[in-house]
């Protein structure tokens, strides 16, 4: 079956390979084994593995040299100083040799019929329709074998990430391809001394373009109960990368709002917080959101983000 979805995938396509799978890695040297043994594991073997240094300090490119040297599948590796990951996905998108892109992180792996459920199901999606697509999504489990998060609400569901937020309240950690030639249009945002930046941002923009194919198969698996770095990050460490999510939600997204509306006054709140996080004033942010509902539902949350930008400031005292 997988040599008939490689010459199938493969035909007439100008790429190098059919899947470009994704790393970002930060001293996680420790882990990354977990993934190199998933990959060799994989029934689909039509993929490079580009690995992305976030300016590791760990053994990290000693590895990625080893697996070079000795993997029956291409790996490239870059390194660069440490910029955050969302600078790291934008540096994979740019590097990548493979139509389909596939983020798997430092410390989880694929089930061995990852890549070859993955290209099944993309090319389940009709010939005359798969333009309109950008990805197929599925479900993660952890190393004991439960489920991750909630199942799709149709298998497959042909929708966007936004209507899965939204319509559907979507929780947990999924996994998914998109395509590089998408992606490439949709870089993060990177600014200055910002290194993090919530991956919602991209995925709700591509989502007002594309569909994706949304399937109720455990592709990923996701390692629970390590030292999770980003949850301990102090809040105005991450106020930039947050701030730009939540203005964007407020900006962009008032469609959904009769769906979610806890959620946008949420927003609210976080903008102003993480704003104040960054030293913004109240004009400031106020000049900044772009419609009347935006501003109303900033002008509700905008005290209480006060409150949590001033509690956040005493912890970190």
């Amino acid at each position: 079956m997988a040599e008939l979805l490689a010459k199938t995938a493969g035909a007439g396509s100008s790429w190098q390979y059919q899947f470009t799978v994704f790393t970002p890695a930060y001293n996680r040297g420790h882990t990354l084994p977990r993934v190199y043994e998933s990959l060799c594991a994989q029934t689909f073997r039509d993929f490079e593995w580009l690995i992305v240094d976030d300016g590791s300090t760990d053994g990290t490119a000693e590895l990625a040299t080893a697996w070079k040297n000795q993997a029956s599948f291409p790996v490239r590796y870059f390194f660069h100083e440490n910029a955050g990951k969302h600078v790291a996905f934008n540096r994979g998108v740019r590097e990548a040799r493979g139509e389909l892109f596939l983020g798997v992180d430092s410390d989880d792996a694929l089930v061995p019929e990852a890549l070859e459920r993955f290209l099944f199901h993309w090319n389940a999606i009709p010939p005359a329709q798969r333009a309109q697509f950008s990805a197929v999504t599925a479900l993660c489990k952890d190393q004991h074998g439960n489920r991750i998060g909630t199942r799709f609400p149709f298998d497959p569901t042909d929708s966007d990430s936004l209507e899965m937020q939204y319509r559907y309240k979507d929780k947990g950690d999924k996994c998914g391809f998109q395509r590089t030639e998408v992606l490439r249009r949709f870089p993060f945002p990177e600014m200055p001394g910002c290194t993090f930046m919530p991956e919602s941002i991209v995925w709700h923009k591509i989502a007002k373009e594309y569909r994706a194919r949304f399937v109720n198969e455990e592709l990923q698996i996701v390692f629970l109960g390590g030292a999770d770095q980003l949850s301990k990050r102090p809040a105005h460490r991450v106020a930039a990368g947050r701030k730009c999510y939540y203005l964007h939600v407020l900006n962009e997204e008032q469609d959904w709002f009769w769906h979610a509306p806890f959620a946008f006054l949420k927003a609210a709140l976080q903008f102003a917080r993480y704003s104040f996080l960054s030293q913004e004033t109240a004009a400031a942010q106020w000049q900044k959101l772009a419609n009347l509902p935006a501003k109303f539902l900033w002008v509700l949350g905008v005290l209480s983000g006060a409150v949590l930008a001033r509690i956040d400031l005493w912890k970190n005292t």
